[in-house]
């Protein structure tokens, strides 16, 4: 027997135990099997039928609740008391019907589905029960330790049934299935019992409605029905315009469907309804009330649904009050719906009532039921007082209909009051503690794997927290909620890593700092050593698993490789010589496996923002990468009093750019990750350092050949890792931009900057693109420059040096590296800024009035001294031996031009440098920003305009320095701008800012990190500045700034001012090591 069930892990407070379609058909058979008769103020019955639900909703409770003829009284027995009573009403027979089935039910057993008067032998037992002593102690006996039914039948029959329904299970099981569990040791069944599987109620129900059985074979016995269903009468027809006294009332002496005698419809209906809530062993009756109260009054303070006094009362939607289990079993037997009004009451709505009216309602003053007492007690404390009786538990019913003295005062007894003195719980022994909270460890367990994913600590330290939040001990509170948190008091390990790597403190400083807080303070805030190198382990690539489909080439399968040599993977020919280097390298796959499960949470909360369910995204992710590569020059470290020795480091490193997706069905891509800062040091991740100057071709092509190869390997295959819960299928994208001029032409096997082929994007030479300055296209590109070296290497046509080189366009090595054609917009501004800075010495000399002569090194060495002292004077700008970033970004401002124009002697000339300056700070913005389309719209679209006028004065008043000559980079800036933008959307996204700034973080780990070997020195390197990347530790330090103030606080405690509360600290400021 197959059945949807609904489920059982959401509460019933969040989810209605029907589904949808279940509960329209629900509807439509409960109208279909009511009689009623309206009274004579309605109209015709067709007409309040015809009425569209939509609209009868939605109109107010004056309109159609209040008429007794509405439909919203038809669904779900929706029927007020008053007018079921009234006169000319008939009862509504789907309570009737709900009422036989769950007598249907409590006939048959849970399990097997026999009928318990057949399973002879024992008494039926509860599913929902604990275990009875004889039945704990046999399973004792056998090894299981359960302590309820719910737990024994889970193991022996594999169902579960804590979450049953009393209007869709039965609530016992027979003697059968308790001796099959028992036989089995509470662990196994050995019988052959099939479990069934029970459907709510429908129109077409097998319990009230058996099948026919006429079919079967003659001459055996006939199976029969648990009880006999009655059929329900028919709908009587009622004159809809009778008088009050005409409705239909049953003659007397005439039975009910169910074969018992007719009681009045009031009586009738509110035994149905106590029969589905079965309270009133729990509940206390309005005839204890000491005090003779208004009829409207009792009606107040009584449970609309059982009529009992409010017990945990709720406050639904529409005003009413219920008792809270009262109105969740009226709920899963007839609907989500008002007994009062017929509104809509789903159970997540239902909240407390006011506590005005708790105060009135604890207030009461009811009759002791003791026969011997009756003392007038208020409710608050009824339960207390009945059981200070103690001795009389065995009296049965009280006086006035209360209920038992032994049980039935859960809602009003407290917990714990009789019996002996009890032990404090903390004086008791461990063994003690855990037998007395055994119930209760057992109950937040289970809480916690249904709401908290098994997490029963956070649970724990939840409770406790809100404890003392009750009893005003905030100090004490606020110390335990950082402690959850992760900061102040017992830092987070992960915050304890942050603060040590992005202060640069080395093992020995923090272990000193360690130890003197700890000592100062008297508590552990800082986590020692051992702890950090467990939190780093998570962070570090080699940690998670991942896999490739298919197979990567060449690469092993394995994922748990950490730092290796730099030249691991490298197969050296017969002609190569033994490389003399010290590199370190992460293994490129697993690296980028790590970087993208550190953006695990940027990834989700993208799919979130998009609205983009995991069952859409089947067409895998697609992940963007920019690589970059430079020298960091001499980081050398001057020891002893000799010479200075050389020692030249380069570093390749990778950014993730972008994370998008392609949902199912759709034509474009969806963004769910950018990287707001494509040019900061926190982005960059440091794949490869290794101790070689950039100009060694050679060993360059060595080390950075198996980088080389696992990138091509990875452009062919999918990376199948872990994201969000979900294995993720990820398509990766290379794109080597963060290049600068010398490095492209290492990578691509070109000529020196110097040479006569003056551009990496097209074929021009340096004379062609002075006289044509602007209109140039991209020409160049990996596969060409790889066919060229080719034709160098092999000379089919036999040409000579000269005419086999401008041929193959100046490639003169073979291109081991594939770089995306572009400009690096941060050394485009360095070699621009260059440039002015020897057009101002060449306006303060006045060389455009020579003839032809050069002038000289003395000449050129006093122009450039005049130009440093007036930068010196008026922009308090110090003179570099070479151009840097900073000193390009402020020698190319209006301020510097107007300096210069104040050496300078011709106004002619000073306009025209004014002029040349203007239109270059009018360009610099559209190769500079992340988003030109969006940050400056109105300079892209003047940027040819004003390309071509900055080329015509370079042509025109500044002839004698371009004339037949030109830079690199200002020959890329005039012509292949607006080409780049418009193929690629931004160059400044794509620069190699963040891998120059990571320059100055070598230095700064090396010194960190200093030890006697260099390979050892080199691991701890790249592994700080991995950590200094991550997402993970800059989210911990973004969350903990003021962890530095909690500390400062608990070393030195001094009473503050209220106002240096709100001082924000940073904790590389603060902690002074």
């Amino acid at each position: 027997m197959e059945t949807d069930r609904p489920l059982r892990s959401v509460p019933d407070e969040l989810q209605h135990p029907y589904s949808k379609f279940s509960d329209w058909k629900f509807k439509l058979f409960r109208v279909k099997s009511m009689e009623k008769a309206p009274l004579p103020s309605e109209g015709p019955p067709q007409a309040a039928l015809s009425q569209p639900p939509g609209k009868a909703e939605s109109e107010g409770a004056e309109s159609e609740v209040g008429r007794a003829g509405s439909v919203m009284r038809l669904c779900l027995g929706g029927k007020s008391k008053e007018a079921v009573e009234g006169a000319g009403h008939r009862v509504d027979l789907k309570l009737l019907e709900m009422d036989i089935h769950m007598n249907h039910l409590r006939s048959l057993c849970r399990l097997c589905g026999l009928a318990l008067a057949k399973a002879k032998g024992g008494p039926e037992h509860h599913v929902q029960g604990a275990l009875d002593e004889a039945s704990r102690m046999s399973l004792r006996r056998m090894g299981c330790k359960a302590s309820s039914w719910p737990e024994v039948i889970l193991k022996v029959f594999k169902v579960d049934v804590e979450g049953d329904l009393e209007t869709v299970e039965p609530p016992l099981f027979c003697h059968r299935c308790w001796k099959a569990a028992i036989r089995g040791g509470g662990f196994c069944c050995f019988s052959k019992t099939r479990v069934l599987q029970w459907r709510p109620h429908s129109a077409n129900c097998h319990l009230c409605h058996p099948k026919n059985s006429s079919l079967k074979r003659k001459g055996r016995k006939r199976c029969r029905s648990p009880r006999a269903t009655p059929h329900l009468a028919k709908r009587v027809k009622v004159d809809p315009h009778a008088g009050a006294g005409r409705g239909h009332r049953p003659p007397r002496g005439e039975q009910a469907p169910g074969g018992r005698a007719w009681l009045k419809p009031g009586l009738q209906r509110a035994l149905w309804v106590k029969n589905i809530t079965r309270c009133k062993s729990e509940h206390l009756s309005p005839t204890l009330l000491l005090d003779r109260l208004p009829a409207d009054f009792l009606r107040a303070v009584t449970c609309q649904v059982c009529d009992h006094l409010l017990a945990d009362p709720v406050q639904s939607p529409c005003g009413h009050l219920f008792c809270r289990t009262c109105i969740l079993k009226y709920g899963r037997a007839l609907g989500p719906r008002c007994p009062a009004c017929a509104l809509p009451c789903p159970a997540s709505e239902l909240a407390p009532p006011a506590k005005a009216f708790m105060g009135i309602l604890q207030g009461l003053v009811l009759r002791c039921p003791q026969r011997e007492c009756g003392e007038g007690v208020r409710l608050d404390a009824y339960g207390a007082h009945c059981h200070a009786h103690g001795g009389d538990e065995d009296e049965g019913v009280g006086e006035g209909g209360g209920p038992p003295q032994g049980r039935g005062f859960d809602c009003y007894l407290p917990v714990n009051k009789g019996g002996r003195p009890r032990q404090h719980l903390l004086s008791l022994t461990r063994r003690a503690q855990k037998h007395r909270l055994k119930e209760l460890k057992a109950q937040v367990k289970a809480f916690s794997e249904k709401e908290e994913g098994g997490d029963v600590k956070s649970v724990c330290l939840t409770m406790f927290l809100l404890a003392l939040r009750a009893g005003n001990e905030h100090r004490q509170a606020d110390e335990l909620e950082a402690t959850m948190q992760g900061r102040g008091f017992g830092l987070h390990p992960a915050v304890c890593l942050a603060i040590r790597v992005n202060t640069f403190l080395s093992c020995s400083q923090y272990h000193k700092m360690y130890r003197t807080v700890k000592a100062t303070s008297g508590r552990q805030i800082f986590q020692p050593l051992h702890a950090l190198r467990n939190a780093e382990k998570e962070l570090l690539p080699g940690y998670h698993p991942f896999e490739w489909q298919p197979a990567l080439k060449g690469v092993s399968s394995s994922t748990a490789v950490g730092i290796v040599d730099g030249l691991s993977g490298w197969t050296a020919s017969v002609d190569d010589s033994a490389t003399d280097t010290i590199a370190r390298r992460f293994r490129y796959d697993v690296a980028l496996a790590s970087a993208l499960r550190d953006l695990e949470e940027d990834i989700v909360e993208g799919l979130r923002d998009q609205g983009l369910e995991d069952c859409s995204c089947t067409g895998g992710f697609t992940v963007v990468i920019k690589e970059s590569c430079d020298g960091m020059g001499d980081v050398s470290e001057k020891h002893g009093g000799g010479p200075a020795l050389p020692e030249k480091a380069v570093r390749f490193s990778f950014t993730v750019m972008s994370v998008s997706v392609r949902a199912e069905g759709a034509d474009e891509d969806v963004m769910v990750f950018q990287e707001p800062k494509p040019n900061s040091e926190l982005s960059c991740r440091p794949l490869c350092l290794m101790f070689v100057d950039e100009s060694d071709h050679e060993t360059l092509t060595a080390i950075l050949g198996p980088v080389v190869a696992e990138r091509n390997a990875m452009k062919e295959s999918r990376l199948i890792l872990p994201v969000g819960g979900l294995p993720r299928s990820f398509r990766v994208q290379f794109r080597g931009t963060g290049y600068d001029e010398k490095m492209v032409r290492e990578l691509e096997g070109l000529e020196a900057s110097g040479s006569t082929y003056v551009c990496t994007l097209c074929d021009s030479t340096r004379a062609q693109a002075s006289r044509n300055m602007v209109l140039h296209s991209i020409t160049r590109s990996h596969e060409e420059n790889t066919e060229r070296y080719e034709v160098w290497r092999s000379n089919p046509y036999s040409e000579s040096a000269d005419e086999l080189r401008d041929r193959v366009k100046g490639v003169s090595a073979k291109p081991f590296m594939e770089t995306h054609p572009t400009m690096d917009a941060l050394h485009c501004d360095i070699g621009n800024a260059a440039e002015f800075y020897k057009l101002f010495q060449d306006e303060i000399g006045e060389v455009h009035l020579r003839a032809g002569g050069v002038p000289g090194r003395e000449e050129r060495r006093s122009w450039r001294a005049t130009l440093d002292k007036q930068l010196r004077k008026t922009m308090k700008l110090k003179p570099v031996m070479r151009m840097n970033g900073n000193y390009a970004r402020r020698l190319m401002t209006r301020e510097a031009a107007e300096a210069v124009c104040e050496l300078v002697a011709s106004e002619e000339r000073r306009e025209a440098l004014r002029e040349l300056m203007e239109l270059y700070l009018q360009m610099k913005p559209v190769w500079r920003a992340t988003c030109p389309a969006r940050e400056c719209p109105d300079q892209l679209c003047r940027y040819s305009f004003n390309s071509q006028r900055f080329a015509e004065l370079l042509s025109s008043t500044f002839k004698h320095r371009y004339d037949g000559k030109i830079t690199n980079y200002l020959h890329k800036t005039l012509a292949h701008v607006p080409e780049i933008i418009e193929r690629d959307g931004s160059i400044g996204a794509w620069a190699s800012e963040g891998n120059e700034s990571g320059n100055k973080l070598f230095r700064r780990f090396r010194k960190m990190n200093a030890r006697q070997s260099k390979s050892f020195e080199l691991e701890d390197i790249l592994k700080h500045h991995w950590l200094y990347t991550s997402k993970y530790l800059q989210r911990f330090m973004e969350a903990h700034k003021n962890s530095a103030k909690a500390m400062q606080a608990t070393i030195d405690p001094v009473d503050n001012p209220d106002d240096e509360s709100e001082m924000q600290l940073d904790p590389v400021d603060t902690l002074d090591f």
